[in-house]
């Protein structure tokens, strides 16, 4: 699960058009659905989330988007309110917090790529925000790891929602299997 916190797709994230994107669609709902049935099943389960230290120490701006979150007037500092998962998807004990703090994929600089391997697994289940950037930057970095990636279509969000269309279609189609919540959990049970 990729970004889904409070300062991001919450109630007054920074993104606002994207937030609306993830209530309008019920995206918390779809993923809370598969959560359930991914700790029904015991299927590991990753919160991939962002940080920034407040001296901005570590991080770049070396593109409009980075430089946004740098700026951002609710920065994601560890351990705060903007920072923490969305209610709804909380973590429970057993579950891995990754955190990045610079760059757009879980996968870049992070222990997550590590973790997976040791863990056996060889199929990411991709969920979160967004699709415009980082369900793109996941899917390929996984892929380019060597896992077999599936996105259920409910479970990510991005903006505007022809965009969106046009990524799964053009790039999403090509990298991953594209599938729904209820397969997914057809399968996990």
């Amino acid at each position: 699960m990729m970004e889904c916190q409070e300062g991001i797709v919450g109630e007054g994230a920074a993104l606002g058009a994207l937030g609306e994107a993830v209530r309008r669609h019920g995206t918390i709902g779809q993923i809370a659905r598969l959560l359930v049935g991914a700790r029904r099943a015991g299927v590991r389960v990753f919160h991939c989330t962002m940080s920034r230290r407040a001296d901005g120490g570590g991080a770049v701006a070396n593109c409009r988007l980075l430089a946004a979150t740098k700026r951002s007037a609710a920065p994601l500092l560890p351990d705060s309110p903007q920072q923490a998962v969305v209610s709804p998807l909380a973590p429970v004990d057993g579950e891995y917090i990754v955190t990045r703090y610079h760059g757009l994929s879980p996968f870049h600089a992070t222990e997550l790529d590590q973790l997976l391997r040791n863990l056996g697994v060889r199929s990411v289940v991709a969920t979160g925000v967004s699709v415009n950037v980082g369900i793109i930057a996941l899917a390929l970095d996984a892929v380019n790891a060597g896992y077999q990636v599936v996105i259920p279509r409910e479970a990510v969000a991005g903006t505007p929602p022809e965009y969106v269309e046009a990524v799964f279609t053009n790039t999403l189609g090509l990298l991953a299997t594209l599938t729904s919540v209820g397969e997914v959990l057809e399968v996990w049970s």
